[in-house]
């Protein structure tokens, strides 16, 4: 496939993760096994699924780590959510979070297009290529 490191929606959402590895450092005591390590968890799994996606044998496959990775994007953003809600971060933090999901999420939706269009495009290909005439060879009998 291609080298993951390459792609802007991987860079924004492992920086993603580490904004909130930083912020969540913060949080009370008492979260550290709840809120605080779901968020940790759902934000590193974003970069996390879309390297994986990127090391399989096909686009089918490397959409549905796209997916996973869109799906962990929004976990991140409901737990951000809870986070305001409970006061654990301030208006700022709560704003720039949600900014970066948003732009991280207009770019995964991008890359999501791009690849369905891709498969699209192949199986078009494919099909097209299976429905030519084949080329027969006749054998002249003498009789």
């Amino acid at each position: 496939m291609q080298d993951f490191k390459k792609l802007e929606v991987w860079k924004l959402s492992f920086e993603f993760g580490k904004k909130i590895y930083k912020i969540t450092a913060n949080f009370p005591k008492e979260e550290v096994y709840s809120l605080t390590s779901q968020l940790r968890r759902c934000s590193l799994s974003i970069s996390a699924n879309i390297a994986e996606g990127t090391g399989r044998n096909s686009d089918k496959d490397f959409l549905r780590f796209l997916y996973i990775a869109r799906g962990s994007l929004k976990e991140s953003e409901n737990f951000i959510l809870r986070s305001k809600d409970f006061n654990y971060i301030n208006q700022d933090q709560f704003m720039e979070l949600i900014t970066d999901i948003q732009i991280t999420g207009a770019k995964l939706n991008s890359l999501i297009k791009t690849i369905k269009q891709d498969i699209k495009n192949q199986r078009q290909a494919k099909k097209a290529t299976s429905n030519k005439p084949q080329a027969t060879s006749h054998k002249l009998s003498d009789g």
